[in-house]
């Protein structure tokens, strides 16, 4: 363990997380700056809240099957030619989305999208851990991760609300929410290494040196990233907590307009909440497990933000009290979430597979939690009522709860002091 982190480049560490922040930020940015929009469009394509279920959902599944796919590939061929070319194609088709002139396009737009930004999502996780120092990794993830809902829930609405007042119509702030990931490509493909495996796999090809591919794939197979008993707790735990934020994303601005009846400046100030309140839990949260261990803190935090939830729900048309109440939400949920998807996941598995289970992991919470949830809460929505979808949210953080209670704690120190305690013990025996 002190011999990697004596190879790691300082320099290149920051750098490459620094980016990998920002890029996937520009994912969340791209997927959630329609939902704050929905209002307006609702009325000028003649949409209602099963459409806007179906249009989160479409994209949650292609995401979902996606990083199944794409994670396994890129370790095999890669994180640069997955990652720049993913950024590049969901930035055009978020300005595609303003193009939009109703519910099929916005269907196959979106599905799209999803397909790239599905790709991007694991090659984005494994690279921000295989450029970490191990005693950094947990603040490292949740840092490359807390930018997802920065820049799409919390700037996201402030964004989407204000140009609104300035530009002709919503059509125009898709647009111009897709010029930075061009650029952002531009600095990735400078700047992004291969990992280590891939460079030693390239030399060997190019010094003509037989590989015995089968019996690599012998020793490391896709499928064996379900002996660790981690990778399905956090399977199933993810599908929990993805439909809890999920389908509060996709429906609070609705729920805060039509049933609150906010104005849409109040509604964009509560919704950012959510991205504020999931930015500073996903640095505190995995940055606390470095130190107390993954396990409980992210037990307690799932606890705690079960109450917030509840507070949440029994809140009348406060715009300050919301926001406190939706950040801490938020910043509970959003700080366990990254340690499912992240820090839990590739600790759990060997470095030649943390790609694909994080691949895995991610995307089937995402055919569950990012497709499927927001679906059946358009459903809920239309027949019940718009408010009745924040008990569909609390049921998926209270399954996610339970699933947690029975990970095995993975943090270094942890397991360190663990190894070191059960030598103890057999020295003292023997």
């Amino acid at each position: 363990m002190k011999e990697l982190a004596k190879q790691l480049d300082a320099g290149y560490e920051w750098k490459a997380v620094l980016l990998l922040a920002l890029g996937f930020g520009l994912v969340g940015l791209d997927r959630w700056i329609i939902t704050p929009l929905f209002p307006v469009m609702m009325k000028d394509l003649n949409l209602g809240y099963q459409d806007l279920g179906n249009i989160i959902a479409v994209l949650g599944l292609s995401w979902g099957i996606f990083s199944i796919i794409m994670g396994g590939l890129s370790d095999k061929i890669g994180r640069r030619k997955v990652l720049i070319p993913s950024i590049i194609m969901f930035s055009l088709l978020s300005g595609l989305t303003g193009l939009a002139g109703g519910l099929v396009s916005l269907l196959l737009i979106r599905s799209i999208m999803g397909i790239t930004e599905g790709s991007f999502g694991p090659a984005s996780v494994a690279a921000t851990a295989e450029a970490s120092k191990p005693s950094r990794r947990g603040f490292n993830m949740g840092l490359q991760q807390s930018t997802f809902a920065l820049f799409g829930l919390g700037f996201g609405p402030i964004i989407a609300t204000q140009l609104l007042s300035v530009v002709p119509s919503w059509h125009w702030v898709f647009v111009i929410v897709a010029i930075p990931g061009f650029i952002l490509a531009f600095f990735m493909h400078r700047i992004i290494k291969e990992p280590k495996h891939i460079q030693e796999k390239k030399e060997m090809q190019a010094k003509q040196v037989k590989v015995d591919v089968k019996a690599d794939q012998t020793k490391h197979r896709w499928v064996d990233i379900f002996r660790y008993r981690n990778i399905i707790l956090c399977m199933f735990g993810l599908c929990g907590i993805m439909t809890c934020i999920f389908v509060l994303s996709a429906m609070v601005p609705n729920y805060l307009t039509d049933f609150l009846k906010l104005s849409i400046t109040q509604m964009g100030f509560v919704t950012s909440a959510i991205g504020f309140g999931a930015f500073f839990g996903q640095i505190a949260i995995p940055a606390l497990s470095d130190r107390l261990g993954r396990k409980i803190v992210t037990v307690i935090a799932l606890i705690v933000g079960i109450v917030f939830l509840l507070l949440f729900i029994g809140m009348g048309a406060s715009p300050f009290g919301l926001f406190a109440l939706l950040f801490w939400v938020a910043f509970f949920c959003n700080g366990c979430l990254c340690m499912l998807a992240g820090t839990i996941t590739i600790e759990s598995v060997p470095a030649a597979l943390i790609s694909s289970a994080a691949g895995t992991i991610i995307g089937v919470g995402e055919i569950f939690g990012g497709g499927v949830a927001p679906s059946i809460a358009g459903f809920v929505a239309q027949h019940f009522g718009i408010e009745t979808t924040l008990y569909l949210a609390l049921s998926g953080l209270i399954a996610c709860t339970a699933f947690c209670l029975f990970i095995k704690e993975t943090a270094p120190i942890r397991v360190q002091k663990s190894v070191e305690s059960k030598a103890e013990v057999q020295a003292i025996q023997a």
